[in-house]
């Protein structure tokens, strides 16, 4: 019986590059005859975003994709959340709307997977021998130090809690019950996968094609504080 990869898409003012993403997984193959759905959740963006979605969607009626908009701002966490409870694939991985990560680079996660070794794989920007554009060095010490800071609470050995590429077997990402609504999400689904019985994390080295600032990125010191008080908050306060 052939399975289907569900790919989330959360995308708030990403008009620069939503359709140059949704191409890429348009034509995207994927390994071992794995079927794709393609989840887009718009988060109430203020620019072209929505119809450009929109019309992407018309004009591609051979691909299987689901669509949401939020009516309000919600947050990254809400379109993600939003986004797991419309997917129907038997694994489901996580796509920002911009073009930091390579869509390509699917099969390296997946192979885990596919060859049941593994129920969770994230893919690591600090590991292997991809290409990474050189930004931020307070922005890359920040990641490594939450990541040591959740790695300390979830008893794992991640290099990289706070990458965006998180693919999960379906059944176990649905079934946790997740809270965050913006930028906590990362630590939240970590913490609490790592709390599941017999589960089985993978980590493998990724490229990642970072933005700057102005080219669009959003994440912010602010975003990182939040992510702090979620480590703690769910390794320690609402466990």
């Amino acid at each position: 019986m052939e399975k289907t990869l569900s790919i989330i898409v959360p995308a708030y003012n990403e008009e620069n590059t939503i359709l140059e993403i949704l191409g890429i997984l348009y034509k995207l193959e994927l390994p071992n005859n794995l079927k794709k759905e393609i989840v887009v959740v718009d988060d109430c963006s203020k620019d072209n975003t929505l119809n450009l979605i929109k019309n992407f969607i018309q004009d591609h009626t051979d691909l299987d994709i689901r669509f949401f908009s939020f009516e309000k701002n919600q947050g990254k966490g809400a379109a993600l959340n939003k986004g797991i409870q419309m997917a129907k694939g038997d694994f489901i991985i996580i796509q920002d709307a911009d073009l930091e990560y390579d869509p390509n680079e699917y099969s390296l996660l997946l192979k885990p997977i596919l060859e049941n070794k593994a129920d969770v794989v994230y893919g690591s920007r600090f590991m292997g021998g991809n290409p990474h554009r050189i930004l931020f060095f307070w922005h890359t010490i920040g990641n490594k130090f939450l990541t040591f800071l959740s790695n300390m609470f979830t008893n794992l050995n991640l290099t990289d809690m706070e990458t965006c590429y998180k693919l999960f077997r379906a059944d176990i990402l649905k079934s946790l019950d997740l809270k965050e609504k913006r930028f906590g999400f990362e630590p939240e689904v970590t913490a609490k996968i790592s709390r599941v019985k017999k589960i089985r994390i993978y980590e493998v080295g990724i490229s990642y094609y970072g933005r700057t600032y102005e080219e669009g990125k959003k994440i912010n010191w602010k975003d990182g504080l939040w992510a702090l008080w979620c480590i703690l908050k769910y390794n320690v306060f609402s466990r």
